[in-house]
């Protein structure tokens, strides 16, 4: 067993939003990578994939999440499970949101097809 004090979080913030680390493989030793998203009024994140399985929960907000070409509405209490390689996208709503999130195989790569690598807050 491993216990993640909340003074052992490592927090990363890019001009979309910003992320806190619960847990990951270099952060508790976690076998999946645990954040929290927080991403303020009208920001769109940028178009990307994961090499595993994505798994959202928003727990505050709302905001429209694009998987592919179909878009979809988010609000507080939602999740969605977006499958390994599929492009995503993420908007916030008025009030923005925040969310948990969670992925076992961290690499990410960008629209293009390029690998991101393993973005900070999920190594």
């Amino acid at each position: 067993m491993q216990i993640v004090r909340a003074a052992e979080r490592r927090t990363s913030t890019t001009p979309n939003a910003t992320m806190t680390t619960l847990a990951s493989p270099t952060l508790g030793g976690a076998q999946s990578s645990l954040w929290l998203v927080e991403m303020p009024a009208g920001i769109r994140g940028p178009e990307h994939s994961f090499a595993g399985e994505i798994v959202w929960s928003l727990t505050a907000g709302s905001g429209i999440v694009r998987v592919g070409e179909v878009e979809s509405p988010l609000e507080a209490g939602d999740t969605v499970v977006i499958p390994a390689g599929e492009l995503r996208q993420f908007t916030a709503g008025s009030t923005g949101f925040s969310g948990v999130v969670t992925v076992r195989e961290g690499e990410a790569f960008l629209g293009d097809g390029s690998s991101a690598g393993v973005p900070p807050w999920v190594a």
